[in-house]
């Protein structure tokens, strides 16, 4: 069965000088594996007709389907529509549905109705038109050498209401794609070559259809089994094998059998338990308290959270003694577990995290460095701590910690 390839082209000056984050690209990749397309290629481009038109062609080249998001504003600086409308060889014209659409949506906001607006409804009349349910700009889908091309809105909810509602199951109803499967699991306390090292004659004897992926991040080892057969349910018994020998490899370092964040591993552990907790942070600014509540259904296990930045909200919030943050300072062993104490009786929850560090770029000494990170975990009666030194930038510091912190309350509950 043949491999199918897509491209993802993404327009606007605003990716390329880094004002906006591409998040359109990992979504977008994320839902065509699971449909058994591989990505080929991501290509981001600014707002300039010759380099549109020269990834439009390369990625032709290069892949059966090409996705296009960007540039589909009602503004002077977004071109998409005009050059694709020139590259396909059409001419713009009015469709129906989607100025009904782009008239029903300033109705509903009681705004009034601008050529600009009205300009959203004109077309390229090459193109199969894939009405926008969430906003003005429609999808357009052309075909060109044998290669399929789909614009879409930049606007993330847009792009991904186009996709989920028409394009998924417009490209599953054209391509017969082979058996993409992946299986991942989340190991942490081992570095990536020592684990390399353990499970190297595992990964020698796998077979040439399935591969196996190393991907570090924030202190975790993701490890990623990827199965490409023309066979699903052959492929899901053999990959299910060789995850299942995988983990028996790395069982004492296990994290988690699924490709989820820390947030939602410990969340399961809290809600399995049927414990509360709350988190007291100081360098975090109140950072582990976002990604926990981030996940749907966390009321049932997340109290909440003090943010104590400053010695005041310390002392006067959490009860840290004075005598300990003159003594030893914000960053020691005693604050934090001291927040710890505090916070299992402020937040009235059955266990907590304690955060306190120096995460830079600058407030370092020789005694404490910048990274240098002081967290305890634990409940009523019993409280441990931990020092962790990081060597990154203020932001993944932070990042860094937060995860840190998560996992280290979760192997204390596993005990």
């Amino acid at each position: 069965m043949e491999k199918i390839y897509a491209s993802l082209i993404t327009i606007g000056d605003e990716l390329l000088i880094g004002q906006t984050i591409d998040t359109n690209s990992a979504w977008m990749a994320q839902r065509l594996n699971e449909i058994g397309i591989w990505i080929q290629r991501r290509v981001a481009v600014g707002d300039d007709k010759a380099a549109i038109i020269k990834a439009l062609e390369e990625e032709g080249k290069n892949s059966q389907i090409v996705l296009i998001t960007g540039g589909l504003g009602p503004t002077a600086d977004d071109i998409t529509k005009p050059v694709l409308c020139e590259y396909f060889g059409g001419k713009l014209v009015q469709d129906e549905a989607a100025l009904q659409n782009v008239l029903q949506l300033s109705a509903m906001r009681g705004l009034p109705v601008l050529q600009r607006n009205l300009d959203q409804a004109l077309v390229p009349d090459v193109a199969t038109i894939i009405q926008n349910k969430r906003g003005s700009a429609p999808g357009m889908w052309f075909e060109k050498g044998g290669s399929i091309y789909v614009s879409m809105p930049g606007v993330p909810h847009e792009m991904k209401g186009i996709m989920e509602y028409d394009v998924i199951g417009m490209l599953q109803a054209r391509f017969e794609t082979p058996a993409l499967l992946h299986h991942t699991l989340i190991t942490a306390g081992m570095g990536e070559s020592f684990v390399a090292e353990r499970i190297m004659d595992f990964e020698n004897n796998l077979p040439k259809h399935i591969k196996l992926a190393y991907l570090p991040n924030y202190g975790l080892l993701k490890l990623r089994l990827t199965s490409i057969s023309p066979d699903k349910q052959s492929a899901a018994n053999e990959l299910q094998h060789a995850f299942d020998t995988l983990k028996s490899l790395v069982g004492d370092i296990l994290v988690a059998e699924k490709d989820v964040t820390m947030g939602e591993v410990l969340g399961e552990v809290l809600k399995t338990k049927n414990l509360k907790v709350g988190t007291a942070e100081s360098c975090t600014g109140g950072k582990i308290a976002s990604l926990i509540t981030a996940i749907p259904g966390s009321s049932a296990y997340f109290n909440g959270s003090v943010v104590a930045y400053s010695y005041e909200v310390k002392q006067h919030v959490l009860g840290v003694q004075a005598e300990t943050l003159e003594k030893h300072g914000a960053v020691s062993e005693r604050t934090v577990r001291e927040m710890a104490e505090g916070a299992l009786r402020v937040l009235d929850v059955d266990c907590v995290m304690a955060v306190s560090g120096i995460m830079g770029p600058d407030g370092g000494t020789e005694e404490k460095p910048v990274g240098s990170v002081w967290i305890a975990v634990g409940g009523k009666g019993k409280i441990v701590t931990k020092l962790h030194r990081f060597r990154f930038d203020r932001a993944r510091n932070i990042d860094m910690t937060c995860v840190a912190a998560m996992n280290e309350l979760r192997k204390w509950l596993e005990l």
